[in-house]
C-alpha cells in the first residue's frame, strides 16, 4: 500500500487530519474569516478539509487549494461536489512552494504542511507573498510541551516548546489576534483516531493484499506514540496579522 492509500484510510473518521476537535475547527476559521466573503488559500491542503468546511458555512466565500497529490485532490473534488460547494473552490495540482497566483487573499491557509517549506519561518514567508492588506494566516505548528525522548526527537527534529514558538513568529513580523493548543483530549483523539480506524480496515479486510501491512503500521505508529511522544508533543494553530501592514 503506498502512503497516500494508509492516510486515507487512517484519516476516515479524522477528516480535518489534524489534532483538533471539531469544535476547535470552527472557532479557528470563525477567527481567521471575520466577515465570511473572503478569499481563501490553503497552501498543501491535502483533501481540502479546511475550505470545504468553511465553503460550507459561508456561502459568500470562494477559495483556492495546492497540493502535489493527484489522490487528495481527486478526493477534494468528489467531496466538494457532493458538498454543493464545487463551484467556490478551485483546486491546484503543483508544490505549494511554487504557486504563484496574480490575486491576493484575505486568509492563507497552512496547517501541518511547513515541510514543504522547509519550516515554520518559511512558511509564513510564502504566506505573506499572497496576503492581501490586513489579511490574517491560519498556521500549525508543531512544538515541544516537555522534554522530549531521544525517540521523538528522531522522529519530529528539534522543535521549539510553545513559548519559544510564538516568540520566533512575533520576532518575524507577525501579530497573534487567536490561538488554540490542542488539548490531550485532542491529541489522543486524533491518534486514537488513526490507528484505530487503520487497524479496523485491516481486520474488516483480511483477504486484501495489504491488509497485513495497514495492521503492521497501526500497531508500529500506536506503539511510537505510545512509548515515543505521546507525553511531549504538542500542537498550536495561530491566527496571524502582519505586525506592520
Amino acid at each position: 500500500m503506498s502512503r497516500e492509500q494508509i492516510s486515507a484510510i487512517a484519516h476516515a473518521d479524522h477528516p480535518i487530519k489534524s489534532p483538533l476537535a471539531d469544535a476547535s475547527v470552527g472557532l479557528l476559521l470563525e477567527r481567521g474569516l471575520p466577515r465570511g466573503d473572503e478569499r481563501v488559500l490553503d497552501l498543501g491542503c491535502g483533501t481540502a478539509e479546511w475550505l470545504l468546511r468553511a465553503l460550507e458555512t459561508r456561502p459568500q466565500l470562494h477559495a483556492e487549494g495546492v497540493d502535489v497529490s493527484e489522490v487528495a485532490l481527486a478526493r477534494a473534488r468528489r467531496a466538494a461536489s457532493d458538498r454543493g460547494v464545487d463551484e467556490r473552490l478551485v483546486l491546484h495540482r503543483q508544490p505549494a512552494a511554487d504557486f504563484i497566483s496574480s490575486q491576493a487573499f484575505d486568509l492563507v491557509i497552512s496547517v501541518g504542511a511547513a515541510h514543504a517549506f522547509g519550516g515554520l519561518l518559511p512558511t509564513l514567508a510564502a504566506a505573506r507573498e499572497h496576503l492581501a492588506p490586513r489579511g490574517r494566516v491560519l498556521i500549525g505548528e508543531s512544538f515541544w510541551d516537555r522534554a522530549p525522548s531521544p525517540a521523538a526527537v528522531d522522529m519530529f527534529g528539534e522543535l521549539a516548546d510553545l513559548a519559544t514558538t510564538v516568540d520566533h513568529v512575533v520576532a518575524d513580523g507577525w501579530t497573534p489576534v487567536h490561538a488554540h493548543v490542542s488539548t490531550r483530549g485532542e491529541l489522543d483523539a486524533y491518534e486514537w483516531a488513526c490507528w484505530g480506524s487503520l487497524a479496523a480496515w485491516a481486520l474488516d479486510h483480511p483477504d486484501d493484499p495489504g491488509a497485513a501491512q495497514a495492521l503492521e503500521t497501526a500497531d508500529a505508529a500506536r506503539s511510537e506514540w505510545l512509548h515515543g511522544y505521546r507525553d511531549s508533543f504538542g500542537f498550536v494553530c495561530l491566527v496571524l496579522r502582519r505586525t506592520t501592514e
